[in-house]
C-alpha cells in the first residue's frame, strides 16, 4: 500500500460503515488535520474503538507518517466486547492503513508514562471521567507549541467538560479554539485570557446536550426533538 495521502471520500467509505459516535464533518476536521502535517510526523489516539476515526487518521497521514492507537480494549467497557480489538485490526485492513498504525493494547496512563518523543497531533476519545480527561489532556504537553489536540465529546459529557474546564485554569492549559459538534480544537501552549473565555461559549449548547441526554433516558425522545435533537444516541 503507498504511504501517500488517501482522499478523505476514499477513506469515509470504510470508516462511515465502522460503528462508532462521530460524525463526518469530524472526521473530515481529522483528515484536513493530519493530512496537512510534515512527512513522518507522528499522531496519537487515545481511544479507537472500532477504528472510525483510526482508518481516517491513518489514511491522512503524510509518507513516513505513523498512528500511535492507544486504547486497552476492555471486553467490560459498556461498549467493548472480546472481540473488539480483532474488529479493529480488520477495519484498518479492509481500509488499506494496518501498516501506518502502531496499535498499543494499553491505556493511556500506561503509554504516556514512557512516552519520550514528539508528538505532532493528538485526537482523545478515551474515558469521559473528569480524571481520565484531565490526565489525557497531558499529551498536549508533548505537542509543539501551536500543536492542535483535538477532543470528543467535549461539550456533551459531564466528565469531559469538567475536566476541560478545571485543566483551563493550569498555567500550562492549551487554548481553545472552536469546535465541530462535540470535537473541540485546543492548541498546545500557554493559553491567554481570551483563550480561555472561549470556552464559556459553547456551554449554553453543553446544558442542552445535558437536557437531551435526560430526556433520551425518560424516553421523551419528542421532547428532544423540539430541541433539535433527531439520533437514538446522545449528543455528539
Amino acid at each position: 500500500m503507498t504511504d501517500a495521502v488517501l482522499p478523505f471520500e476514499t477513506l469515509w467509505e470504510t470508516a462511515g460503515d465502522v460503528p462508532g459516535w462521530m460524525t463526518e464533518a469530524q472526521a473530515r476536521l481529522l483528515w484536513e488535520e493530519a493530512s496537512a502535517l510534515p512527512a513522518g510526523s507522528v499522531v496519537v489516539e487515545i481511544g479507537s474503538h472500532l477504528g472510525r476515526s483510526a482508518v481516517v487518521l491513518a489514511g491522512a497521514l503524510p509518507p513516513g507518517g505513523r498512528l500511535v492507537a492507544v486504547d486497552p480494549f476492555l471486553p467490560d467497557w459498556r461498549y467493548g466486547e472480546p472481540d473488539t480489538e480483532a474488529r479493529f485490526r480488520e477495519h484498518l485492513r479492509l481500509a488499506g492503513v494496518a501498516d501506518r498504525v502502531d496499535v498499543r493494547v494499553a491505556t493511556s496512563e500506561q503509554v504516556l508514562r514512557d512516552w519520550t518523543g514528539p508528538v505532532a497531533l493528538v485526537h482523545v476519545d478515551g474515558k469521559h471521567d473528569y480524571w481520565s480527561v484531565r490526565h489525557d489532556l497531558g499529551w498536549a504537553d508533548h505537542l509543539p507549541v501551536g500543536g492542535h489536540l483535538l477532543l470528543h465529546d467535549t461539550f456533551s459529557s459531564l466528565g469531559v467538560t469538567l475536566g476541560v474546564l478545571a485543566r483551563a485554569l493550569s498555567p500550562r492549559a492549551p487554548a481553545y479554539l472552536g469546535r465541530e459538534g462535540s470535537l473541540a480544537t485546543f492548541a498546545a501552549g500557554p493559553a491567554d485570557l481570551r483563550a480561555r473565555a472561549r470556552l464559556l461559549a459553547p456551554l449554553p449548547w453543553f446544558a442542552r446536550n445535558l437536557v437531551v441526554k435526560v430526556l433520551l433516558r425518560l424516553r421523551l425522545r419528542a421532547v428532544a426533538r423540539l430541541l433539535g435533537h433527531h439520533d437514538l444516541a446522545d449528543p455528539y
